[in-house]
């Protein structure tokens, strides 16, 4: 287009149709909103707003770290998928309980007895098998 030349008269907006995925996210929020309207998620949303508006003394340092871990993860993990999920997650865990001690103990305390249970499931399964056989 010419910088001085006016665009023709009669021109004409034309909405472009929309997408099988624009309506079905068009349906899936009309049939979800009497749900997300509950005063329980309402007042979680607004809770996460108000903590968001008026944050704790360094917390959007931290959280900048954090995020930063996970991308540094993605780009350490080329190649395998099982990597992509490990080893952000591992680099982010390490940047938040380095934040984080006295939650990421709690968190390290229920996951490892949660693991000692599955482990003594895996036994007494594999032990079960071997009885049989």
């Amino acid at each position: 287009l010419s910088l001085y030349s006016s665009p023709a008269r009669e021109t004409k907006y034309v909405e472009n149709p929309k997408t099988d995925l624009e309506e079905g996210v068009s349906h899936l929020r009309h049939f979800m909103e009497p749900y997300t309207a509950w005063s329980l998620c309402s007042g979680f949303f607004s809770e996460g707003y108000e903590f968001l508006q008026k944050p704790p003394a360094g917390f959007y340092p931290r959280l900048g770290v954090i995020s930063f871990a996970g991308i540094i993860g993605l780009f350490l993990a080329r190649g395998s998928k099982i990597k992509k999920l490990v080893y952000p997650a591992a680099l982010m865990g390490i940047g938040t309980s380095a934040y984080y001690p006295q939650q990421a103990v709690a968190i390290a305390k229920v996951a490892g007895t949660q693991l000692y249970e599955w482990s003594l499931q895996g036994y007494i399964a594999v032990e079960a098998l071997w009885k049989d056989n």
